[in-house]
């Protein structure tokens, strides 16, 4: 049965789906400023499904990790692929491919784009206009604790900022907290990182929420960490905890 939540933001209607029994996977939408629908699917990970306006857009497919298989060739086409580095778990190729159509736009930083062979390269700070209504700006993402800086040193790796007519989604990417994130601002929809040492700790995430500010908040690519407690200490952000492991 399919439930249904209302919760009034400012400049921003919302409505909740929680999960479908025709559907694998968790389900969030929301209204843009015109009234249009956003749609996320939570696959797993870091790999996020958006529709939007009869647009497909894809974030850092990946059809296989650990126990858990996405069959990439069942779902739509896509308009748009994004995908923030190279590491296995954000660059899958035969991913990319499955979702590929005639026209697919393929957004990656400069070392994905290497290895996948082509693809359209944004640096941290670039903006695109994809659309009308849909623009990305690629934000800095990387590590900052001594030992870590070899996993996503400063310069290489991509968070996005993806604007869907005014609707202002924030997908960090593999990231600690950093400088950058004082900069990021009017942010509706984030999706923040959690799994030491890779990304970061519980801790850390609600560290960087209280600088970014989200309206809504989703933990994400946090695999075994337990991210359960995170909402109490936000009680200001709507956080949404979905199966991102």
């Amino acid at each position: 049965m399919k439930k249904l939540f209302t919760l009034a933001l400012a400049a921003l209607s919302l409505t909740v789906c929680a999960k479908q029994p025709k559907d694998m996977y968790e389900t969030d939408e929301f209204q843009t400023r015109s009234g249009k629908t956003v749609r996320f699917h939570a696959l797993v990970h870091s790999s996020v499904r958006i529709e939007f306006d009869g647009k497909e857009i894809e974030v850092d497919p990946c059809g296989k990790l650990g126990d858990w298989t996405i069959d990439y060739s069942a779902f739509p086409k896509a308009d748009y692929i994004i995908v923030t580095h190279e590491h296995y778990d954000h660059l899958d190729k035969a991913a990319i491919k499955q979702l590929s159509k005639e026209g697919t736009q393929v957004i990656m930083n400069q070392r994905s784009a290497d290895e996948y062979g082509a693809g359209t390269v944004m640096a941290n700070g670039d903006k695109l206009q994809l659309a009308d209504e849909i623009s990305i700006e690629a934000m800095a993402a990387y590590n900052t604790t001594e030992g870590h800086l070899q996993f996503h040193p400063k310069g290489r790796d991509n968070g996005y900022i993806l604007t869907l007519d005014g609707l202002r989604i924030y997908i960090a990417g593999d990231t600690e907290v950093i400088p950058e994130m004082a900069d990021i601002k009017d942010i509706d929809i984030a999706f923040l990182p959690c799994n030491q040492p890779y990304t970061m700790t519980p801790e850390q995430l609600i560290e960087a929420a209280r600088i970014i500010q989200p309206k809504v908040l989703f933990p994400y690519h946090y695999s075994q960490t337990d991210v359960t407690g995170i909402a109490a200490q936000l009680p200001d952000i709507d956080v949404r905890i979905r199966h991102y492991e």
